[in-house]
Formats: C-alpha cells, sequence, structure tokens
C-alpha cells in the first residue's frame, strides 16, 4: 500500500525500515538510529542504507516530502 511521508515517517519512529517505489537505485531504504551509550552521535537520525549495506546519513528532499509512493517493505 502506498502511503504519503507522514505515514513513512510515523512508520520510521516506530522501528521500520521505510522505502520508495520512485527511488532509481533498487534495495535502498531508510532507518532510524536512535544513540546508545557507545555512539558518536547524542540525537536520533535517519539514514540512508544501500543495497550492498553502504551507509550515509539522510535529509528529504522536497520531492521525498510530497510523494505518496511511500511503502514499509
Amino acid at each position: 500500500m502506498n502511503k504519503d511521508f507522514s505515514y513513512a515517517l510515523q512508520a520510521l519512529k516506530e522501528g521500520a525500515c521505510i522505502s520508495r517505489e520512485g527511488w532509481n537505485g533498487k534495495g535502498m531504504w531508510l532507518q532510524l538510529q536512535k544513540p546508545d551509550e557507545h555512539s558518536q552521535m547524542t540525537l536520533p537520525y535517519v539514514y540512508l542504507c544501500y543495497g550492498d549495506n553502504r551507509r550515509v546519513p539522510w535529509a528529504p528532499s522536497q520531492t521525498d516530502l510530497l510523494a505518496n509512493d511511500w511503502i514499509v517493505p
């Protein structure tokens, strides 16, 4: 079922991975990282995971925020 970013953000906060059907790269997804006592980061952040397990911090574009093709795989 395709949903908007508010749906996807709630799923992310609940621990789900999220993705967009419209992304060019297949196998990419987002996840929320909550820092623990071993983390260098002190606040939660979202990261993008590529299909080969490379990870990078992620910030949404306006297109991402307004898209209606968010999925929870």
